[in-house]
């Protein structure tokens, strides 16, 4: 493929300074910000790392409420009585010597997986096509185009793009790329296939038929999806390659091939959608992205199905109370099981995770037959890679600043209506926990850009608070149970930080960024969700945690980089006071 076909980045400047400004985000709100160790000077944010006596600034595109500002051009440091432009392998220097003497611990990982983040936007900028490898129809174009548009990835990560694999594989199964490709189809045996599913049957559930495209699977066998990078990747591996050759040879697996309809990556790479047929797989992945390795556990591949069926009564509830809020569910799954002489228990596990494949319900129907489905990570970040500073940017009126500051206005309404009072009711009145950062939410979107339906999606974020389903707990499986339940504290921070911090102060931020002319703009939008915060909390009998909130107890904002720094899995990150954009620290009536 020629080289014009791809997008005109700057590669290696872009790659540079998003990254550097990523960096410098994280150090702002696991830093510099709890610690009060920053300040508004002159056009510019500067900001003291104590630990090592070090001053770094860069100037401010946008002043945020909540600290989340907008940077430009490069980051500088302070140093012999000047400022003096930095790079990111500086400043990635810089800060692991100011993590390694805050922390006592070193991490000689660090700076090394920045840079290889860095390396990878580079490597996803100069590669990423003008238009996709296939043309989905015009029922999901907009929609896969807003899914393989996360360009620069997590906005608040210190490697938000950092992956193990090879580039070139990434760029043949990379969402980023705007690729499509077709599955690995096995065929196994009735007697060696691992099946959950609710009210019907897997391939019910994934329209296997549909997808195989007359592809013919043997009698006694059922076709198990697998994504084509996993099956290469399982089949070289020393643990699990010489137990799948076996397998083969015994025909306990039949290797169907690459075969069916070809399926596109989304925003999370595992999870694939086929537009014609209107399925979604999450399929296993071995790759580690940011922080976890994307395999569905064998406890995810029952639970997703078991909460499916535990949640469709609460959820017709929470419908029928906000129209124009679903929840995709995920009600079936599959794997192969190998037979007891095939391997050892672990490498029989790695090969059921491996090769297990989760169905998450379509579009069509809960986007009421709409063609405009955004992805809110795509349509939030910046810059967007048509060029312009977001995408929202792209979708607001021209005109007066009075016309595009009313139309923010009413998107934000219309999207906090939609979304908020949802989620707090799904938590507060039944004890359930989503998780709705910026890549599980989906706004369906009218002729006027604005949004009429909010979706969302991925259960295996999707939590029960122990103390209010003891009973339901108690009848699932022991792993089951244990990876779907949250206790009180552990349910509201990630509600919290999920709904708040990660989703909607972002898109208060890219609102904010169509209104520079108004700096109080970012405060009218707080000020307007916290009246539906307010109103939500007296249907719910105002719980505690929503009365410290809209007292102005800080938010919970996830350390995603303190947790990459100690090295451990994401289901352990802390996490740090966030500014709470709503109430005082002392209500007035007490001072």
């Amino acid at each position: 493929m020629s080289t014009a076909v791809f997008s005109p980045f700057r590669v290696h400047t872009d790659a540079e300074l998003a990254s550097a400004h990523t960096l410098l985000g994280c150090l702002v709100r696991e830093v510099a910000g709890p610690d009060g160790q920053m300040i508004l000077n002159d056009g510019y944010l500067e900001i003291h790392l104590a630990h090592i006596s070090v001053h770094l600034r860069a100037r401010t595109a946008r002043v945020s409420t909540v600290a989340m500002h907008r940077f430009e051009g490069p980051v500088e440091l302070f140093s012999d009585g000047t400022w003096a432009v930095i790079g990111l392998e500086e400043l990635a220097a810089l800060t692991t010597d100011e993590l390694t003497a805050r922390t006592g611990v070193p991490n000689p990982e660090f700076s090394g997986q920045v840079r290889a983040s860095r390396d990878s936007l580079a490597d996803i900028l100069q590669w990423r096509p003008l238009e996709p490898a296939r043309d989905a129809g015009p029922s999901a174009a907009e929609f896969l185009d807003s899914e393989q548009a996360l360009i620069e990835g997590h906005p608040r990560h210190p490697s938000p793009k950092w992956r193990s694999g090879d580039l070139a594989q990434w760029r043949r199964f990379s969402p980023e790329t705007r690729t499509a490709f077709r599955l690995r189809w096995l065929a196994v045996p009735d007697s060696f296939v691992l099946e959950h599913a609710e009210e019907g049957s897997f391939d019910e559930h994934a329209m296997t038929q549909e997808l195989l495209a007359g592809n013919a699977v043997p009698a006694g066998h059922r076709a198990v999806p697998v994504h084509p990078w996993q099956f290469e990747l399982l089949s070289a591996d020393p643990e699990t390659g010489p137990v799948i050759a076996q397998a083969l040879a015994e025909g306990v697996i039949v290797d169907l091939g690459e075969i069916g309809l070809p399926f596109h990556p989304t925003a999370s790479v595992r999870t694939l959608y086929q537009p014609e047929t209107d399925v979604f797989l999450k399929t296993s992945l071995n790759v580690r992205l940011t922080n976890c390795l994307r395999k569905n556990a064998a406890y995810e591949l029952s639970g997703a199905v078991a909460l499916t069926g535990l949640l469709a009564d609460t959820l017709d509830v929470v419908r029928a109370a906000s129209p124009g809020f679903d929840l995709l569910l995920e009600p079936a799954a599959r794997s192969v099981q190998l037979p007891g002489h095939l391997g050892t228990d672990e490498q029989r596990l790695a090969v059921l995770e491996g090769f297990g494949t989760i169905v998450r319900s379509g579009l069509r129907s809960a986007a009421g037959g709409s063609s405009r489905v955004h992805l809110l990570g795509s349509l939030v970040a910046s810059p967007d890679p048509a060029g312009t500073p977001t995408r929202l940017a792209d979708l607001a009126p021209d005109g007066s600043c009075t016309a595009r500051s009313d139309w923010a206005r009413d998107w934000w309404e219309r999207y906090v209506g939609l979304l908020v009072p949802s989620v707090l009711r799904l938590w507060g009145g039944h004890g359930i926990v989503l998780e709705p950062h910026l890549q599980n939410v989906l706004a369906v979107l009218g002729p006027d850009g604005l949004p009429r339906t909010v979706l969302a999606r991925d259960l295996e974020g999707t939590k029960l608070i122990e103390s209010r389903h003891v009973d339901t707990l108690a009848a699932l499986p022991e792993e089951v149970a244990r990876g779907a339940a949250y206790d009180e504290e552990r349910g509201w921070n990630r509600i919290a930080y999920c709904l708040f911090v990660n989703n909607l102060a972002e898109v208060a931020g890219a609102l904010a960024d169509l209104v520079l002319e108004d700096p109080g703009f970012e405060d009218a939008l707080w000020a307007r969700l916290g009246d539906v915060i307010e109103r939500v909390s007296e249907e719910l009998g105002r719980p505690a945690r929503l009365r410290a909130l809209l007292a102005g107890v800080p938010l919970p904002a996830k350390t995603n980089m303190l947790i990459r720094w100690q090295r451990a899995a994401d289901r352990h990150a802390g996490y740090v006071p966030f500014p709470n954009p709503f109430g005082t620290a002392l209500p007035e009536e007490a001072r």
